[in-house]
């Protein structure tokens, strides 16, 4: 089977790997030509968009930001540049719900069908075939992505029409961001009161309030080097995306809004490369320094 795939970062690039040990051929391209490169005989490289589109029935995209999808989709040399009628374009981007509802329309005049699939997971997830998707679009454009989703994910879960998939995927990082938020609150008040790191997340791993991103993230929260999984750069992006929402649709996000603070500030910082597990030691380091 020919898989596209546009977007060839940390997430992008296991997906080709897990595509092509399933037996997929990847036509791949990624505006940093390193990245296309360093997939060596993994993908079949091409020059843009359009001509990945060209390639394949079934196409993956895969970005960080809602205008980098836009060009992808609508630019000069982006995906409708060219004929895609019958074609399935499954955006699997963290997007604001009202992006993806804003491309469908024009990728469905086109002829083609076009679904919102972010997903849940890690690398390690997707090198197992075990992320999560959350999928919005029409269900039978659904089961026809499974002969893609399904090599890379243990569930697929149609949560709506278009844009819902973004939709519950931004709720689940507003969560995550909030509750790091308060791991990096409740570790800076125990050192103040000369508790150790150690200590705190000994207890706190084995509390009611631990998650299986806690117990996985402790190395990290120790200090101790460890792969990236989500970098903060990225998960700020995803937060300012949700309040965008929620200022859309009324819904207030005051606890939001202070955990966007701390991720502003480490990105500021020059801390937005590092993995989101960082955000406590940054907190603790930096944001407390006006305080006695």
């Amino acid at each position: 089977m020919k898989v596209g795939l546009v977007g060839l970062g940390r997430m992008g690039s296991a997906i080709a790997q897990r595509l092509g040990e399933r037996g997929c051929e990847v036509i791949a391209w990624d505006k940093n030509a390193k990245a296309t490169a360093a997939q060596g005989n993994r993908v079949r490289a091409v020059d843009g968009p359009r001509a990945v589109a060209d390639s394949a029935d079934i196409v993956l995209s895969i970005i960080t930001e809602d205008k980098g999808v836009r060009r992808v989709f609508t630019g000069a040399d982006g995906f409708l540049a060219t004929n895609v009628a019958g074609k399935l374009f499954v955006e699997m981007s963290t997007l604001q719900p009202a992006t993806h509802r804003e491309l469908a329309p024009q990728v469905m005049a086109r002829g083609a069908r076009l679904i919102d699939a972010p997903v849940l997971g890690s690398i390690l997830t997707v090198r197992e075939g075990k992320l999560v998707a959350l999928v919005g679009g029409e269900a039978s454009d659904v089961e026809r992505a499974r002969s893609v989703l399904d090599h890379l994910t243990r569930h697929i879960a149609h949560i709506g029409p278009n844009g819902a998939g973004c939709a519950m995927k931004l709720a689940v990082n507003l969560g995550m961001a909030v509750y790091l938020q308060a791991l990096a609150e409740s570790l800076a008040l125990g050192v103040s009161e000369g508790l150790t790191v150690d200590q705190m997340l000994g207890i706190l791993s084995d509390a009611v309030t631990a998650t299986p991103w806690l117990k996985g993230k402790l190395a990290v929260l120790r200090g101790e080097p460890s792969d990236i999984t989500l970098d903060i750069r990225t998960m700020r992006k995803d937060v300012l995306s949700a309040i965008a929402t929620g200022a859309r649709n009324g819904v207030a996000m005051p606890a939001t809004s202070g955990a966007l603070a701390s991720l502003a500030a480490a990105v500021a910082g020059g801390w937005g490369e590092k993995d989101l597990a960082e955000v406590p030691r940054f907190f603790r380091e930096f944001m407390q320094q006006d305080y006695p």
